[in-house]
């Protein structure tokens, strides 16, 4: 990984550049009314685009994935140490990509600024992007092709993003199909209400509505604007996000736990209809 440019660096200088032109654009990001909607979509670009582009390691990954299928068949290490590693050594890399990039963008537009919320952010950020590499082995461990295991990584993010309660508010998402299953199962529902829950709760905005009084409460904007589940703390959303992490990867560990069990009975059903066919050859006049 350290020596493999396009693995993690060069994902971490682009990831820099983003955060610096999300980070000017949003700068200074003040506490208007108008705000709301701009602190909203600087959120959901964290939690949608920057997590999406951790398929960026997907080729590397691939290779590696062709290295342990060797090593493997020659009995140095099994699926679960493979695992293992493969969760130990990323993390230092994405806690550096989450800390630094998301420092840049977080201070330049200006939100609740105390570290307590930083260091939330940083840490919804590198779940979420913990949460992405292991749909992304998933994906490797089914789809050995690079090419089309990026597009394929691709949509199915992009399916979850949709439903992830930003494009679509939650109560407008058609109930069958994308509110129940889709909206829970997206990881873009919990990242961002758990942003929204740490940005927006303990602010107050001026009211331009219509309705209300002269100012309008971050529980108010969450509940009538953003439509967030109040009932449980942003700390639970995140707790769901670590949830998946494990769940993601104990995924893969079945997954290639099971594909030698589906190999050799493929390989038991050809030899045998191989048998067959030479029997009755050698049976014919």
């Amino acid at each position: 990984m350290y020596r493999d440019l396009g693995y993690y660096w060069l994902r971490f200088a682009i990831y820099i550049a983003l955060c610096l032109t999300v980070g000017t654009i949003f700068y200074d990001v003040g506490d208007s009314f108008g705000s709301i909607q701009a602190r909203g979509s600087l959120l959901n670009f964290v939690a949608a685009f920057l997590t999406f582009m951790a398929i960026g390691g997907f080729p590397s990954f691939v290779e590696d994935m062709k290295i342990f299928g060797r090593e493997r068949l020659n009995g140095h290490y099994g699926v679960s140490s493979f695992v293992i590693a493969n969760t130990v050594s990323s993390t230092p890399y994405l806690a550096l990509i989450s800390l630094i990039p998301g420092a840049i963008a977080y201070y330049l537009v200006g939100p609740q600024s105390s570290f307590g919320h930083f260091a939330y952010f940083a840490l919804v950020l590198f779940v979420t992007m913990m949460v992405v590499e292991g749909l992304m082995m998933i994906v490797a461990s089914v789809v050995p092709d690079f090419l089309m295991g990026i597009i394929t990584g691709a949509g199915i993010q992009g399916v979850m993003m949709l439903n992830g309660g930003f494009f679509r508010l939650p109560n407008d998402l058609p109930k069958p199909v994308w509110r129940y299953p889709m909206y829970y199962v997206a990881f873009h529902k919990y990242a961002n209400q758990g942003f929204y829950k740490n940005e927006f709760l303990g602010l107050t905005f001026p009211n331009n509505q219509a309705t209300g009084g002269a100012t309008i409460s971050g529980g108010e904007i969450l509940r009538n604007i953003w439509q967030v589940e109040m009932g449980y703390s942003k700390w639970v959303d995140l707790a769901v996000l670590c949830g998946m992490v494990i769940l993601y990867r104990m995924l893969f560990l079945a997954i290639e736990k099971l594909k030698p069990m589906i190999a050799g009975l493929r390989f038991r059903n050809t030899m045998r209809s191989v048998q067959v066919a030479e029997q009755q050859g050698s049976g014919s006049p």
